[in-house]
Order: structure tokens, then sequence, then C-alpha cells
């Protein structure tokens, strides 16, 4: 039978009952719908790409506005993963043998969103590739490991969270150094690839055809870099306030936490679990200061600091809970050139952006009853 891609309106019906599906946790149902979709000649790439992707990205976004909780997101995703799991062994004859050549696809250490790297193994597969995919979270030196057992033409490596640059650096260098190209891809690495490309990765995509297309291009195998450190890349890092903040992040929340209640009054009134919450929180935001430095990049920690303040406001806490973390934080890094620098730029953002709402949320709950102090629990 042959396939073909629908058009979109038949696209976006399929969407919408995969969205039904996957937020009423009918797994069966969603298997079904897609089981069908492939039965009738639509291809197993657009099923892919063009149906499950958005829907994972329309669950990603619900869950921002506050109108899908933690757990319902966890559980579509869950689903989403399930399917694409059963769909690798669905008409396997459809699939292609292996003839291209070998990709090793891995998430960076400490990255769980792991989508992504599956549907472009999945894509690869497809199209002729034959595909180790190493799932979430690969530990370096276990990736290196796997590439001098069973080598690669390029490691696709994946990460959506920006504080897992440093680890994705460790891992672009290692595996260059073994002679294998790295092609980097996921929202980590910055609009059009910018921390990709300031990482030394030998490419980046920002999807599965786009990365697809990219290693079928063929990526150089770099020049043995054995020997090469991580400042060679970043010689920034040469004045140590990386190292520092990351080492004092102990300190810094516990610091902030005892400024806090006087700074921002409403905390007097966390519940204990509140301000366990507020702990985590402060120390996601000295988290990412410290990428911010790693990267030299204003707007990584500014843009993590707005984009903070809009899922504050979408669940009824006042994104102004942020501004005191960055008062103290300037107040104990002030002999911090850069750190100030970025914090300085992060309040600007911040100020812009309470500007217009006067500090406030426009017409949400003020119950935080069941909301953390300060960032959501994701």
């Amino acid at each position: 039978m042959n396939t073909h891609t629908p058009a979109a309106p038949r696209l976006r019906g399929l969407q919408d009952a995969l969205w039904t599906a996957v937020t009423g946790r009918d797994e069966r149902a969603a298997a079904e719908l897609l089981f069908a979709a492939l039965d009738d000649g639509i291809d197993a790439e657009t099923v892919l790409l063009d149906v499950i992707a958005p829907v994972q990205a329309r669950v990603g976004a619900e869950w921002a506005a506050n109108r899908l909780s933690v757990a319902q997101e966890h559980a579509a995703s869950a689903i989403a993963e399930r399917i694409i799991a059963a769909l690798a062994h669905h008409r396997p004859a459809a699939r292609a043998t292996p003839r291209l050549g070998r990709v090793t696809v891995a998430c960076v250490d400490q990255e769980w969103h792991v989508l992504p790297a599956r549907l472009l193994s999945e894509v690869l597969t497809l199209r002729g590739w034959q595909v180790d995919f190493l799932g979430a979270q690969v530990p370096t030196p276990h990736l290196i490991a796997h590439l001098h057992t069973y080598g690669a033409d390029v490691v696709a490596l994946s990460s959506s969270i920006p504080t897992r640059l440093p680890a994705a650096h460790a891992a672009i260098t290692a595996c260059q150094a073994v002679g294998v190209p790295v092609l980097a891809g996921g929202a980590a690495f910055g609009p059009a690839g910018r921390y990709a490309r300031r990482l030394g990765a030998d490419a980046w995509a920002p999807d599965a055809r786009s990365a697809a297309h990219r290693i079928a291009d063929g990526i150089e195998v770099p020049l043995m870099a054995v020997g090469r450190q991580q400042i060679d890349d970043l010689p920034h890092l040469g004045d140590q306030e990386y190292t520092l903040v990351v080492r004092s992040r102990p300190q810094l929340v516990r610091e902030v936490l005892a400024q806090l209640e006087s700074r921002f009054p409403e905390s007097a009134a966390y519940t204990e679990q509140q301000r366990e919450h507020t702990a985590q929180d402060i120390s996601h935001i000295v988290e990412h200061l410290g990428v911010a430095l790693y990267m030299d990049d204003d707007d990584l920690f500014a843009g993590f600091l707005t984009w903070t303040g809009g899922i504050l406001g979408a669940r009824g806490v006042p994104a102004g809970s942020l501004r005191p973390v960055l008062d103290v934080l300037g107040t104990e890094l002030k002999d911090f050139p850069r750190s100030t620098r970025l914090i300085d730029q992060a309040r600007t953002a911040l100020d812009a952006l309470l500007a217009p709402a006067g500090h406030t949320s426009s017409g949400a709950s003020d119950d935080r009853s069941d909301q953390p102090a300060l960032l959501p629990d994701h």
C-alpha cells in the first residue's frame, strides 16, 4: 500500500482526536486511532512528526497555562512514549532495511525529556539508518564506552533543559575526542542552536526532519580533540565565577531564605510544604544563574526568569515574588562582575514583565494552598 501525507484538515482532525485520547488517559483509543491512520496509508513519519509531536507540544503549552496539572502532563507524555514504542512494531515490513550507516541517539546526562530523541530515532530508522537509541540521561562515560564498543557515524545528542548544557559540552568534547561528530538538538541549545555552536557541536538541527536531512548530507568527522578542555571553547570560565557560584549554591539558598520574609511579606504565611518548595525553587534559580555564567549569556538567565514569571502568573502566584530572590543574590554576589551583570539584566526583564500587571497576575486565583511558593513543581 502506498503511503501518503494527508491534507491539513485531516491532520488537524487526527491531532484533535489524539488530544482527546491522551488527556482522557485513554491509551487504547490513542493507539487504535494511530494504527488506523497507518493502515489507511498515512506514512509513519507523518504520524510521528505531524500528529504525535504537535499534540505533545500542546500538552506542554497547556501545562504552562495551568490548564493541565503536572500529573495530567506526565500521563499524556507516558501514553505518547508507549504508543511510539508500539508503532515501531506495527507493520514491521514497512520499515526500511538499515543501509545508510549507524547513528547513536542519546540524551545528555540528567536529561529526562526523552521524547524528542525518541522521535528522531524512529525517523532515522524509518529512513534506513541503524540506530542505537540509548534513551534518557546517558552519563558521558557510558556514551563513550558505547562508541568504543559499537562505533557510530554520528552521535545525535538531545537536551531540553538549559541547565544540562555543561553536561552536553562534556559529551560533545568527549565524542569528538574519539573521532565521532556530534549533531545537537533540543530546546536547551537555544534559539537557532546558538549554544550548540558555542559548545563546539559539529551540527545542529531544530527538529527531527531537519536532523535526518542533516545527517544524510554527511557531517564531517572532527579532528581528534584529545586534551581539549571546556575552557578552550569558553575562555570566560577562567574567571572561576561559574565554579564559585555552583559550589556556593547551598549557602546562597540559605541566605535568600533567611531574608525572604522581610523582603516578601506574603511568604510569612507559607505552609511548611511551601517553604520546602521555596528552597527547591531558589536552588533552581541559582542553578540557572550558574549555567548562564557557564555560557556567559544574558538572555539565558533573563529568559528563564520571565518565563517563570509567566508560569507563576498562570497559577495565581505573584511574579513579584521573584524580585527579592534577585535582590538577595545581587547583594551576595556583588563582587562577581558577570553575576552582577546577569542579575541586573534579569531584574530589568522581570520589571518589564511586572509593570503592565501592577506586580500581580490579573484574574487568577490567589489560593496558593496547593501550589509551590515560587516555581511550579515540574
